[in-house]
C-alpha cells in the first residue's frame, strides 16, 4: 500500500504470492488486476505460480537460467505446448 501512495507509474513485485494463503493469493491477484484496470498502472510481477500470473498478464517472459527462452503475449504463452507442458501442468 505504501508503494502505491505517490502514484507511481510502475509497481515491481517480486514472488507477492509467496507464503501466502490460497485464498490471500486470490484476492491479492484480484486486486493488482482491478488496480491496473482503473488506473493504467503498469507492473512488473516476478511469479513462480505461473498460471496466476498469465491469468492477469498482457504480456510475459520465461526466464531459464537467468535468460529470457521465451516471450509473448499471456494468450501465446498458455496456448505454448512448451509452457504447457513445463509451466502449467499440461
Amino acid at each position: 500500500a505504501r508503494a502505491l501512495m505517490c502514484r507511481p507509474r510502475l509497481l515491481l513485485l517480486d514472488e507477492p504470492s509467496l507464503g501466502l494463503a490460497p485464498l490471500i493469493i486470490e484476492d491479492l491477484f484480484e486486486r493488482f488486476t482491478t488496480l491496473n484496470k482503473e488506473t493504467g498502472l503498469t507492473m512488473l510481477i516476478v511469479e513462480q505460480n505461473a498460471n496466476l500470473a498469465l491469468e492477469m498478464a498482457d504480456y510475459g517472459y520465461v526466464i531459464e537460467s537467468g535468460e529470457i527462452s521465451l516471450s509473448g503475449s499471456a494468450d501465446q504463452l498458455k496456448n505454448d505446448p512448451a509452457v504447457q507442458e513445463a509451466y502449467l501442468g499440461a
